[in-house]
C-alpha cells in the first residue's frame, strides 16, 4: 500500500509515565512521505510547546530519530533532523538545568558532556558527522537519552528526585485516571501498536 493510501498519523506529545517513554527506539531503515510528515509535525509540536528538541518516542513513535532547534524559534537558528544518531567522544562535564516536554513543569540540574561527536543521517540519507558543544551538545544528549528509554529525571541526584516525587505522582495519577476512563489505552495495547510502525520503518 502506498503512503498516499495510508491514513496519516496524527502526533501528540505523550507524558510520563506513558510506556513508550521507556521504549528503546529502533533504527529507521526507510524514509517516505508519511515519515517526512511526522517529522514536520514533530517540529510544529516542539515550537508550539516552546521546546528545543523532541525525540520520536516523545510522540509515541518507536523510531530512532529526533528533531532539534537550539533557538527554540521557528524561522530562527538551525533545524536538525537526525536519524539513527550515535554519540561518541564525550569531553568534559558541566551541570545545567533541564526540563522536558514529556514532564511538564518539572526541572532539575543534569551533568552532561560539554562536547560530543554526533553521527547520523538526515532525511535525504546524507551522513551527519559533527562535533557539538555547549547547549547543542546538551540537547542532543537529552534527545538520544529518550531514544534509549532514559529520561532526565534518571540522571538527577537522589535527593533532587525525592523532592520531585509529588509532581511525578501527580502526572502518574492523571495518566492512570485517563486509562481507567478509557481515554488512554492500557500499557500493553500502547506498546503493541508500536510493532506496526516498526514493521514499516525499521
Amino acid at each position: 500500500m502506498s503512503s498516499e493510501q495510508t491514513e496519516p498519523v496524527s502526533l501528540a506529545i505523550i507524558h510520563f509515565p506513558h510506556p513508550t517513554l521507556r521504549y528503546e527506539a529502533k533504527p529507521v531503515r526507510r524514509v517516505d512521505k508519511e515519515l517526512r510528515n511526522m517529522v514536520s509535525q514533530m517540529f510544529d509540536l516542539m515550537y508550539e510547546h516552546r521546546g528545543v528538541g523532541l525525540a520520536a518516542t516523545q510522540v509515541d513513535l518507536p523510531l530512532r530519530m529526533f528533531v532539534m532547534n537550539p533557538s527554540g524559534q521557528k524561522g530562527e537558528g538551525e533545524e536538525w533532523v537526525v536519524l539513527n544518531p550515535v554519540l561518541t567522544k564525550p569531553k568534559g562535564n558541566e551541570e545545567a538545568e533541564e526540563g522536558c516536554l514529556s514532564l511538564p513543569g518539572i526541572h532539575g540540574n543534569v551533568i552532561r558532556s560539554k562536547s560530543i561527536h554526533l553521527n547520523g543521517f538526515d532525511l535525504k540519507g546524507n551522513e551527519l558527522k559533527v562535533t557539538l558543544t555547549g547547549f547543542e551538545a546538551r540537547v542532543a544528549q537529552h534527545e538520544v537519552d529518550h531514544l534509549d528509554g532514559t529520561m532526565f529525571i534518571d540522571r538527577l541526584k537522589e535527593g533532587v528526585v525525592n523532592e520531585l516525587l509529588g509532581e511525578l505522582d501527580a502526572l502518574e495519577t492523571e495518566f492512570r485516571s485517563k486509562q481507567r476512563t478509557g481515554a488512554i489505552p492500557e500499557d500493553a495495547e500502547l506498546l503493541e501498536r508500536l510493532g506496526d510502525l516498526e514493521s514499516r520503518y525499521c
